[in-house]
């Protein structure tokens, strides 16, 4: 049984009776929808083609003009549809660079977002879907809701919004339970429902770490990041209140709301905690699941936070992406590998920045003896194993990125490791990415052909020897043999800091000489 279609209901009765005359009006029909449709890419590949850009003079003058919303979205247009067809659509003698430039600038100007975050977002996917990407962001997600399994089932606690005025949906097949809010005549906070901690109101997005953690019941389990709750919670109902939770924050005010929360829901498993992430391989390890929801720069929740636009820029970037790299080799060393049921680290963050996602992940497995593997989830889109500067690990590829507009959640980043060991690696010089993403390699690669020269004429023995003590200094984080490698991420990370010290200590006396 099905709808019965209007439109096709002659065509189905000639059928019936064998008449061909159908048939051809449906094959003419065909034509002439073809023909339509191939005049109007026409009409679209003219109209591209038309565009032209501004010279030098017109966009000076621009800058003392105000230019409509809707004739600066249209020239954003034209300049993608010329970037996609560059060859034949180019004016003669204008560059690929200068097309680029002025969409940067126009993108900037449009959704207000300052030239640093832009020029990284325009790096992530084709510009036709950057549109659909930064649109998506101008406006707020569906509101979600989390059923607590440990209080109530997903369908009655539908069944019981229902009746109070909420106009929900589950929110997909890929969860089962989480439901989705399109409308509600009464507060979603303050229903008896919510009060007696039968749901949490929590983003889609961070269901995924949760089930990619897949906690199981009697494990030893540390969320390390776990204000508010939300995903704490999840995990003690997976847990079905078994095994022990340790609900971690650094923040000791946002343990308060975390144990409200935990109280609300249920919870009997856990104990919350105030520790900074990096003291827990020290205080408490050995768990079998680690989860790290690390602080970062919120690039994928601007709709929350239309700040973030304007407020981000490289130095801040970078600062957190060290910060980042530092919780998630203390997450791992707080890990047991011999865990008969785990030995699984989750890393996850609220952003959408290559540095503070892949390159995170692409340092811990030079790091650590660990391995990623599949989430266990069926949506997201596969992280990048190179992009612009960077090159990753093919295995990166099994971690999850997912956005607005083609999920409909907050943008989010999600990777699974499986440990194998607690070796502590010693990465080659080579494999060392400075902050800026240029490897020591690259940086030898990109010397100019002069300064080599000058370098090699004003060299004496002394500085051959340094240079041999660069050479030896090179691995940046190795550590000798005899002396034992550091016991945890902090330590290690201040050989690092010493090293890249002696190092451009070096450098400076190197050329203080040669410019002698």
């Amino acid at each position: 049984m099905g709808i019965v279609n209007d439109d096709f209901d002659g065509e189905a009765s000639d059928d019936e009776f064998g008449d061909g005359d159908g048939e051809e009006e449906e094959a003419l029909n065909q034509d002439e929808e073809d023909k339509k449709d191939e005049q109007e890419r026409q009409e679209g590949a003219k109209k591209v083609h038309l565009f032209t850009l501004p010279t030098e003079e017109e966009l000076a003058e621009e800058q003392n003009q105000i230019i409509a919303p809707a004739e600066r979205m249209e020239r954003i247009r034209g300049i993608i549809g010329v970037l996609a067809d560059f060859k034949t659509l180019r004016e003669e003698g204008r560059k690929r660079k200068e097309y680029r430039s002025l969409l940067l600038s126009d993108l900037c100007l449009y959704y207000d977002y300052n030239e640093f975050l832009m020029s990284h977002l325009v790096e992530l996917m084709p510009f036709g879907e950057l549109l659909d990407l930064l649109d998506a962001q101008e406006t707020k997600r569906p509101v979600t809701i989390r059923a607590n399994s440990l209080k109530t089932r997903r369908r009655d606690l539908a069944q019981a919004l229902i009746t109070r005025g909420v106009n929900l949906d589950p929110i997909g097949k890929w969860s089962k339970v989480g439901l989705v809010v399109y409308n509600t005549a009464v507060p979603l906070g303050a229903t008896p429902e919510y009060l007696a901690g039968h749901y949490m109101l929590q983003g889609a997005s961070s269901f995924v770490p949760v089930m990619a953690l897949d906690a199981k019941p009697g494990e030893r389990v540390l969320d390390m990041c776990a204000a508010p709750g939300g995903k704490s919670a999840y995990i003690a109902a997976l847990m079905k209140n078994t095994g022990m939770l340790v609900s971690n924050d650094a923040s000791k005010d946002r343990t308060k709301a975390l144990s409200a929360n935990l109280h609300r829901l249920g919870v009997h498993n856990a104990v919350v905690c105030n520790y900074d992430g990096l003291a827990f391989p020290k205080v408490m390890g050995s768990f079998d699941r680690v989860l790290l929801d690390a602080p970062c720069s919120g690039t994928g929740v601007v709709s929350k936070d239309a700040s973030v636009k304007q407020s981000k820029d490289e130095d801040e970037i970078l600062k957190i992406a060290e910060a980042q790299k530092r919780l998630l080799l203390a997450a791992i060393d707080s890990c047991d590998h011999t865990s008969k049921t785990g030995g699984v680290i989750v890393y996850s963050t609220c952003s959408v920045m290559v540095q503070e996602n892949e390159w995170v992940v692409d340092y811990a497995l030079k790091r650590r003896n660990v391995k990623l593997v599949p989430l266990g989830v069926d949506i997201g889109k596969d992280g990048f194993t190179r992009i612009n500067k960077y090159r990753f690990d093919p295995s990166v590829a099994l971690t999850k990125r997912y956005y607005p507009h083609t999920h409909n959640m907050d943008g989010f980043f999600v990777a699974k490791f499986q440990k194998l060991s607690n070796t502590i690696k010693t990465p080659k010089a080579k494999e060392v990415f400075r902050s800026d993403g240029e490897s020591e390699e690259e940086e030898a690669a990109n010397c100019d052909d002069e300064d080599m020269a000058a370098e090699a004429a004003n060299c004496d023995d002394e500085d051959m020897a340094a240079a041999a003590a660069d050479g030896e200094d090179a691995g940046v984080g190795a550590v000798d043999e005899g002396s034992g490698a550091p016991e945890t991420p902090v330590q290690e990370e201040e050989v690092q800091v010493k090293s890249v010290k002696k190092k451009k200590e070096k450098k400076k006396k190197k050329e203080k000489k040669i410019q002698k």
